[in-house]
């Protein structure tokens, strides 16, 4: 090896400094530690070096000081770190960018320090699965981003794509660093732009720990996943003094950027949980579920054996009267292996269910109509909830299992007027450009538009199953006869009782599932308590399944 010109070494036997000024000095490249010092073929490194780089790495590590990390925590919060160690398995994580400083020299910006430039940065495993992490540190200047912050969330994100691996985002952040000026609207530009060039890459998850305001806001919303904690976490893009000043309001940052707000109303978030610590093992159970990019399948436990068993309880679900409601999570957690289901959403647009599980060991995206819930009819909200789950699972190769039992879209004048042909064809456009495998089970009504767009065989659905109470047709039997029969049932002697005989004839004829099988829309009407064993055969039947699509640069989803 050859010594770099300079190096100051210390002989063993005097304390006076020697410096290798010759680079062509050649030393063995054995070494060995002693007293925490290195020994090198006779010379040993300074010690006032080590000590400087424990000293620097010391007060990086601190944050914003002892007193706040301590503050923080006495509230219930964790800093920045505290959240890595957290998630990831311990000792994986491998910092980059410790030694980051920021490039201002405006308003007096020199002479201020900024541990690690405010956010930690690097790669570390969970369950021994690769991970990227940005975690910004609210505890040093607010985890406001400048330049040099910006460029270590890019590098780590360009990190995950380059090897294939997920990225989370911790966001805890005041915003803007507003000294930096147009340095750190070009930070956030170059993060949004890696946000678009990941997706459908890698996974990419948005963890709301504290602010998060403005512009900052974006790249969670880019992101595949939001989850917000309940403990000081709020979202917003104009706060409660820009409103008012602009729109004379006078709002809370609760009214319009709580975790609540984001779950119920707005849909921003994908999950809320009480803890940074709920938070970070929320992240842990959602990758089991995920593969590391779009290029490898997901984590399938194949070795689990197809179930068999017939399930006599599923059929007690679906009730005798065909316009009474129940809560289809109950035929969900049937299907799912143990009963493991994760929801998404859980209280946005809650007539429709997505979420994750495994059936027969296969990871299967789950899209259910909820009739406990505006009687499981799709609304503009539903749509949007459906489609973006439904995309995310065709770009990692998720299989997508649906479960329907819906009337229609749903009626009235906001619907039609905040554009729900445009946000219903959301869904058609989701299942017809989703080639992973589609597996639909008909569990009662599938009317009109919304039989097509709940992964019919015309959208490109592989199997398709029918419970007997399933009811195929254009609309209800009672709403078409009378439109069919509305002069005979008017002339009639008992208007309701011919009504009644019609509505009988026309679902006995239309509604039945057997007229669909028959067209071979349905591949087969099935008992119900074989649908987990049918469903998990044709999961691991169509695992292989392959599809060539006609060369594009990208669809036009109504948007």
């Amino acid at each position: 090896m050859i010594v770099t010109k300079g190096i100051p070494w210390i002989p063993l036997a005097s304390q006076g400094a020697l410096t290798a000024t010759d680079p062509s000095v050649i030393v063995s490249t054995t070494f060995v530690p002693v007293f925490n010092l290195i020994i090198w073929n006779g010379w040993i490194m300074d010690p006032k070096l080590i000590e400087d780089l424990k000293t620097r790495r010391k007060e990086v590590a601190a944050g914003g000081g002892e007193g706040k990390n301590n503050e923080r925590r006495a509230k219930g919060l964790m800093t920045a770190r505290d959240r890595i160690d957290t998630l990831l398995d311990p000792g994986s994580f491998q910092e980059v960018g410790m030694h980051a400083r920021h490039r201002c020299r405006d308003f007096d910006m020199d002479k201020k320090e900024i541990p690690a430039d405010g956010v930690i940065t690097g790669l570390g495993t969970i369950d021994g699965r690769g991970v990227g992490i940005a975690s910004q540190d609210f505890t040093v200047a607010g985890g406001s981003l400048g330049r040099r912050h910006a460029d270590k969330i890019a590098e780590t994100m360009q990190q995950c794509m380059k090897l294939g691996i997920p990225f989370v985002g911790v966001n805890d952040s005041g915003g803007a660093r507003i000294q930096e000026g147009a340095e750190s609207l070009s930070g956030y530009g170059d993060v949004f732009h890696l946000n678009v060039q990941a997706s459908g890459v890698v996974p990419q998850i948005a963890v709301i720990t504290g602010p998060c305001a403005g512009g900052a806001a974006y790249s969670p919303a880019l992101c595949d996943f939001v989850i917000m904690t309940r403990s000081g976490s709020f979202m917003f893009i104009c706060g409660p003094d820009v409103i008012k000043a602009a729109c004379y309001q006078d709002v809370t940052k609760d009214d319009i950027g709580s975790p609540d707000v984001h779950m119920a109303v707005s849909g921003n978030a994908h999950f809320v949980v009480n803890s940074d610590a709920e938070a970070m093992e929320l992240v842990r159970r959602l990758l089991s579920f995920l593969p590391q990019n779009n290029m490898v399948d997901p984590p399938h436990d194949l070795s689990r054996p197809v179930p068999t068993e017939i399930d006599t309880e599923m059929e007690k679900i679906m009730p005798a009267n065909n316009n009474a409601g129940y809560d289809v999570k109950q035929i969900i957690a049937r299907l799912a292996d143990g009963g493991d289901f994760l929801e998404v959403q859980d209280r946005f647009a809650a007539n429709l269910v997505v979420g994750f599980a495994r059936i027969g060991g296969v990871v299967s995206g789950i899209v259910a109509n909820n009739p406990a819930v505006k009687a499981g009819t799709l609304d503009i909200d539903a749509s949007d909830k459906g489609a973006r789950f439904i995309l995310f699972c065709n770009s990692f190769n998720i299989p997508v299992v649906t479960l329907v039992d819906t009337p229609g879209f749903l009626p009235g004048i906001q619907q039609e007027r905040g554009g729900i042909i445009r946000h219903g064809a959301k869904m058609l456009y989701a299942y017809s450009a989703t080639t992973t495998p589609k597996i639909t089970v008909i569990l009662r009504k599938s009317y009109g538009g919304a039989y097509i767009a709940m992964a019919s065989k015309h959208l490109g659905a592989d199997a398709v199953y029918a419970w007997p109470t399933a009811e195929i047709a254009v609309m209800g039997a009672d709403q078409a006869v009378n439109v069919i029969y509305r002069n005979e049932i008017k002339s009639a002697e008992n208007p309701k009782e011919r009504q009644a005989e019609l509505g009988k004839m026309y679902r006995d004829r239309f509604s039945s599932p057997f007229q669909a099988a028959s067209l071979g829309y349905v591949h087969d009407v099935i008992d119900p308590s074989e649908t987990r064993t049918l469903v998990a055969k044709a999961l691991r039947q169509y695992l292989t399944k392959r599809v060539n699509v006609a060369p594009k640069k990208n669809g036009n989803m109504p948007v």
